[in-house]
């Protein structure tokens, strides 16, 4: 009707508008699945990238159309992340070296300080930093792992519970140097220098320690966590001493699915109370049943057994309480991960076609 006036807008109904969120390392697995699930839910990404090139193929899966902005960032210059994360509400630290051992060097712990370690404290101590000149991010999510943490109280017994507060020491892991101790000591420092720098400067910082990851992928190579859990199947001695290593570590092997474990880190970064470190498993088990869930998933006559002997005592328990008593749940469990896990491999030619 002309002349008719509009009904005011009741700001209380008015639609906000989506939150971005910056996610580093963008193109590994975990990274590249978090832009997917991101974009699915309406928000806006900033992607960073080290390589643009290894980021084309992943453009139309992850179909993020003008919500979508990649960056070109190097976690070693100090200030290449600063355009990144201006304007976003969050960011995802993703981005970390794959590198496991590095026993062929020479002056071992020289090389792994000078070239694995130091270069990882210091990426994520420039990237909050960049953090801290922008005037909108709010909280950081940092993806931490397993690795970090032990099954064994300071006596060397078993716990019967594996939280957030069962650090595994500096010293231990260098002293040990089972197989992916390069990775496991770059984690420990890195996460320690995250917390140190961000308390120190009021940084909202939340840590996610992952457990093995599985389940599809986007990436054009098979992720290093696949062929840590599959190397049973596909008999890499490489992989499989890490498997092993983590068994022997732990007691048994902690698993999550790919998308849960990018489900936690969204739900962490929206979580008002969130706060410190949360374990993110949906079940453990040992390496025998582990092995079992393989060869019924994947039927082959030369499937890799572990030689070491489990003690029949009840396993330490990797929990994931504190998380799940905030609120979040999972979708997937251990068939969904081993199946999805297998199938990937399958279609991507890595595994043989064995299933009829």
């Amino acid at each position: 009707m002309e002349g008719e006036l509009s009904a005011p807008v009741d700001e209380k109904t008015a639609v906000a508008p989506s939150p971005t969120y910056c996610v580093t390392g963008a193109t590994g697995y975990i990274g590249s699945w978090l832009v997917k699930l991101l974009l699915e839910r309406g928000y806006k990404v900033h992607a960073t990238v080290r390589n643009p090139e290894k980021v084309v193929h992943l453009l139309s899966l992850w179909n993020g159309g003008d919500r979508l902005r990649l960056f070109k960032a190097d976690l070693l210059e100090e200030g290449s992340f600063d355009e990144a994360v201006n304007g976003c509400n969050g960011v995802f630290h993703v981005a970390a070296s794959m590198e496991f051992d590095a026993n062929s060097k020479e002056n071992i712990e020289s090389y792994v300080r000078s070239n694995i370690i130091d270069p990882a404290i210091k990426g994520t101590e420039n990237l909050l930093k960049s953090c801290l000149k922008s005037n909108t991010v709010k909280r950081v999510v940092f993806t931490s792992s397993i690795s970090t943490i032990t099954a064994k109280d300071s006596n060397g017994d078993w716990r019967s519970v594996v939280d957030e507060s069962c650090q595994t020491t500096f010293d231990h892991v260098l002293n040990a140097k089972a197989s992916g101790w390069v990775y496991a000591l770059s984690k420990i420092l890195t996460e320690e220098a995250a917390f140190k720098l961000a308390n120190e400067n009021g940084i909202d910082l939340v840590s996610v320690i992952t457990t093995t990851v599985a389940g599809p992928f986007l990436t054009t190579t098979v992720p290093s966590s696949i062929q840590v859990l599959l190397s049973p199947v596909t008999g890499d001695p490489k992989y499989f001493s890490i498997l092993s290593a983590v068994n022997a570590r732990m007691r048994s092997v902690a698993l999550v699915h790919i998308e849960d474990i990018c489900r936690a880190h969204i739900f962490l970064m929206e979580q008002a109370r969130a706060e410190g470190k949360y374990i993110c498993c949906v079940h453990s088990c040992p390496m025998s049943e582990l092995i079992n869930h393989l060869a019924r998933e994947n039927p082959s006559s030369n499937i890799q057994r572990s030689e070491a002997k489990e003690e029949s005592s009840k396993l330490p328990e990797i929990s994931s309480k504190k998380l799940r008593d905030l609120g979040f749940t999972y979708k997937h469990d251990i068939e969904d991960i081993i199946h999805q896990a297998i199938t990937a491999c399958v279609d991507n030619g890595f595994l043989p076609h064995t299933r009829t």
